[in-house]
């Protein structure tokens, strides 16, 4: 009969958990902890829901009962070889279950200082460890006080736990201190709880990192280094960018990974996963937090292998039930074999999104491996990108070739700088009024000074008499057969009522008509209605990786460009 193995909240990267058990040829077992279902914790329950739904197995699903008693007994009756947290609201009572149960876990004497931010800074304090100086305040009074004791001048104000960034705020004085913790207070965390207490810390300005890492009875390893790109918003919020994984270590980097072992050992740390994030600034690596439970984005196991050959929840399965598969892991050192990176879009402003252009856009990058957008089902509110969990998606890249995934990575962010209408898209705001019979003069002159280049597809709207070319309309693009030496549009009509993901998708056919060597040419008349006019249509064509080229003398506004 096979073994139970209990994961506690199989979310995010967490659920990677199940399908990691059942090829171990172990039985998994979701154990959902106890949550009051309330507007405010709508969200995690729908984390709960995706996260179910994307798993390739029927498993059983145990919620946590009114008391730790009842619970544990409960749990009991399975008789589990192990029990794993899959998400921070995991962490306590996975080790306390495991604790009383006599299974291999941490000290539950340690779980303050594995959970609680400033409990966190004291225990790596005591061990002569570099620490973040920081208190739990109740109050903005507290806050004050601390503030003025301590002399600081920018501050971080965050939850006393939770993940993603959720309530991170980053302040510059005292008065911006003020107004972020009363803006926190009685909100709620990433998990729904409300906030009753926050921390306040000095602000630590470095390079931020992740450092995973593994414990096998005590003895630690790293499975990913991942390295931050955030910037601060108005309101003092801590935005992700993007995030890179570490190829192989730079200067200063090995003393990350040094430090983030003694932060293990001083936490207590002996079995199971850390997310541990860390700065370096000139005195080099300091701690921010820990959180003992896989990392978050959501990451996809397959993704993971790709860049390093490994997962975490896999990873961490070998450290309780491997410990030779741990060893040898450990002793092969870090190597990564492909770069990867995450792209995190920020969303500006807040918007009613109709539809998701980058979903047809960003699967045509050469290290494109998914896009995370979720799905739009008339509008969906998306509000100004505040942490993590307000981003408007994201982008996971992979590549044998650095330099690919960075050109595909700085495409993205020049599509978010300049045509943000690619990523998410308001349609309402669409140009709606078209002429009836657009002057076809710039049209006419495109086509006879092309002529020379070889066969010519023309796709649109106004057929044309007296030619001697193909000419389809829009919905006929699908039907045509090979590519083309030049390709001319003039659409306009046909286009006005799609939604700007349906254009985007349009046009990224029409442009795959063009024969290497070959020019496509994009009138004013026809790029005014693609989302963000010229810039869009340049955009399309870049993520091609077609060539724009300089615009021809007395030819009117017209983007040109050609296949290498």
């Amino acid at each position: 009969m096979k073994r139970n193995i209990v994961v506690v909240e199989a979310v995010s990267t967490g659920a990677n958990f199940i399908r990691d058990i059942v090829n171990r040829n172990y039985n998994p077992i979701i154990l959902n902890t106890r949550i009051e279902e309330t507007e405010e914790n709508q969200a995690y329950m729908e984390i709960r829901r995706i996260a179910k739904e994307k798993m390739d197995f029927d498993v059983e699903v145990l919620s946590e009962k009114d008391s730790y008693e009842e619970t544990l007994e409960m749990v009991r009756r399975y008789d589990p070889l192990i029990i794993v947290p899959g998400s921070e609201r995991a962490v306590v009572l996975a080790n306390k279950l495991s604790y009383d149960l006599g299974l291999k876990c941490n000290n539950i004497e340690n779980i303050d200082a594995m959970t609680l931010k400033v409990k966190m800074q004291e225990r790596i304090a005591e061990a002569g460890l570099r620490h973040i100086r920081g208190r739990v305040v109740s109050s903005v009074e507290e806050a004050i006080d601390y503030y003025d004791e301590e002399g600081l001048d920018d501050v971080v104000v965050k939850p006393t736990y939770g993940a993603g960034s959720v309530g991170v705020k980053i302040c510059q004085n005292k008065e911006e201190m003020i107004g972020s913790l009363n803006e926190m207070f009685d909100s709620v965390n990433v998990y729904g709880d409300k906030l009753t207490e926050m921390v306040v810390q000095e602000c630590i300005k470095g390079e931020e990192y992740v450092v995973n890492t593994v414990s096998c009875n005590g003895d630690h390893r790293v499975t990913t280094i991942m390295k931050y790109s955030k910037t601060k918003t108005e309101e003092g919020g801590n935005v992700y960018e993007s995030t890179h994984f570490v190829y192989e270590l730079g200067l200063g980097e090995a003393e990350l990974v040094e430090y983030a072992y003694d932060v293990a050992d001083a936490l207590g740390i002996r079995y199971g996963p850390i997310h541990g994030e860390y700065m370096i600034d000139d005195r080099g690596p300091v701690l921010i937090e820990v959180n003992c439970r896989p990392m978050g984005f959501n990451l996809d196991a397959e993704y993971v292998d790709k860049v390093s050959g490994q997962h975490e929840t896999d990873s961490v399965l070998d450290a309780y039930l491997n410990p030779d598969k741990f060893y040898f892991e450990r002793n092969r050192g870090y190597r990564l074999y492909a770069h990867g990176c995450l792209k995190h879009f920020i969303v500006p402003k807040d918007i009613v999104a109709e539809s998701y252009p980058m979903a047809h856009i960003s699967n045509r990058l050469k290290s494109h491996y998914m896009t995370s957008q979720g799905i739009i089902e008339d509008a969906q509110l998306f509000v100004k990108t505040q942490d993590l969990e307000t981003t408007g998606g994201t982008v996971y890249l992979v590549h044998d070739d650095g330099y690919v995934l960075q050109q595909d990575l700085d495409f993205l962010r020049s599509i978010e700088k300049k045509a943000f209408e690619l990523v998410l898209s308001e349609d309402s705001d669409k140009k709606a009024f078209v002429e009836d019979d657009l002057p076809l003069e710039n049209i006419r002159s495109v086509l006879e000074r092309i002529k020379g280049y070889g066969s010519q597809l023309f796709v649109t709207d106004q057929i044309l008499d007296g030619v001697d070319f193909l000419q389809v309309s829009p919905d006929e693009i699908d039907d045509v057969k090979g590519d083309f030496n030049s390709v001319v549009v003039n659409l306009n009509k046909s286009i006005v009522g799609l939604r700007n993901d349906e254009i985007a998708y349009l046009f990224l056919r029409i442009i795959d008509r063009v024969k290497v060597g070959g020019i496509i040419a994009i009138p004013e008349s026809t790029y005014q209605f693609i989302p963000h006019g010229r810039a869009g249509v340049e955009a399309l064509i870049k993520v091609l990786d077609l060539r724009i080229e300089l615009p021809l003398h007395n030819l009117g506004k017209m983007v040109i460009a050609s296949k290498r």
